[in-house]
């Protein structure tokens, strides 16, 4: 199993420089978990592209289907208070936005606080390298 952040899951959603990269990883272990809110982040990107015409209506629907396939298959991190409190402590330990603070807490929780048992997806550099810091093999960025 491996812990995948948004940034690295909208590529397997819709054509960029990484896809090939990441369906690579995907299929290498399909076994993939996710924190709680990462599928409104990703609707979230899907919605910015449309709305930077970088894709179409058509493009965006198709890439949501592909999401909700993606989503049946993957481990969901729950938003408890383990969580809350680990993200808090992250932020003032990294220089994180709040969203990628509580993805890395959620990977650590996964983990049971053993970050060399979960590897680490994701594109964010900041991101990867605060995974790194607190132990996590990063894969991809």
């Amino acid at each position: 199993m491996r812990f995948w952040d948004t940034s690295a899951l909208l590529p397997l959603l819709v054509q960029e420089p990484q896809t090939d990269a990441m369906v690579a990883l995907m299929e290498e272990d399909p076994a993939a978990a996710v924190w709680w809110i990462t599928r409104v982040e990703c609707g979230s990107a899907l919605a910015r592209l449309e709305r930077e015409r970088r894709l179409t209506e058509e493009q965006v629907v198709a890439a949501e289907a592909l999401l909700d396939e993606v989503a049946l298959r993957w481990t969901e991190v729950p938003p408890i208070d383990r969580v809350r409190d680990q993200a808090s402590r992250l932020i003032r330990l990294h220089p994180l936005r709040a969203a990628d603070a509580l993805q890395l807490a959620a990977a650590l929780v996964l983990s049971d606080f053993e970050p060399r048992t979960l590897p680490f997806v994701t594109l964010d550099d900041r991101l990867a390298a605060a995974a790194r810091r607190e132990g996590f093999e990063v894969l991809a960025s």
